[in-house]
């Protein structure tokens, strides 16, 4: 399968410190649509300041300095969301175990075949699209759960938990008619078709560490 740029903002990133690597490597993303940015080494990734548009990074585990395993596992520590495609001339297991526990899409031995390697990018490619979407789709939920009222977040809330008009009537000491009316503008305001929806926006609203109110 051959990856398309999905993102025009979206570059795959080379890391590697033979420079006829590096180019060839280039040649052979940007021949299938990629843009694409080549460095030596670590630091002059990081001083080039490209990583945040980094849709995939392919890393060369052993590099001068900082080596290309470490810096993987810095980036999974700092919680960064890039996706990694780490290749090597020398690859054993436990190096191939490293990576993969944090996080590398695949651990591939040089010399690299071409359509392994864009297989493996176009992994990382669609994990980062998700990424991408999920991060989007996080940040509208809580655009609208902005929008609601006090009385309105906590009636999300316990429908979210699954409690019934009557119920939350008792528990918030108001009528059951306010609830359903408090209901039916919290349903308009999330954009909810249904009960089903309303509460997967309740999960993903939690994840992002916005607390709802109770």
């Amino acid at each position: 399968m051959v990856p398309t740029a999905k993102n025009a903002e979206t570059i795959v990133i080379v890391i590697d410190d033979d420079q006829s690597v590096r180019e060839a490597l280039r040649g052979l993303f940007q021949s299938v649509g990629l843009m694409t940015e080549i460095y030596g080494s670590v630091q002059e990734c990081l001083d080039a300041g490209q990583l945040e548009r980094a849709g995939c990074i392919v890393l060369d585990i052993r590099l001068p300095g900082r080596s290309g395993l470490e810096f993987q596992e810095a980036l999974a520590k700092s919680g960064s969301a890039q996706s990694v495609v780490l290749i090597s001339g020398h690859v054993d297991v436990q190096m191939a175990v490293r990576a993969m526990k944090a996080g590398a899409i695949d651990v591939l031995p040089k010399p690299v075949r071409e359509q392994d390697l864009l297989e493996a990018v176009n992994r990382a490619l669609a994990r980062d699209q998700q990424r991408r979407e999920d991060v989007k789709r996080e940040q509208i939920l809580k655009v609208r759960y902005a929008t609601l009222s006090e009385r309105e977040r906590q009636v999300f809330t316990l429908v979210a938990a699954g409690l019934l008009n009557k119920q939350i009537a008792d528990r918030i000491a108001i009528t059951e008619a306010t609830v359903k009316l408090h209901r039916s503008q919290v349903m308009k305001k999330m954009e909810a078709q249904t009960l089903p929806e309303l509460v997967r926006m309740a999960d993903s609203i939690t994840k992002t560490g916005t607390d709802l109110i109770l």
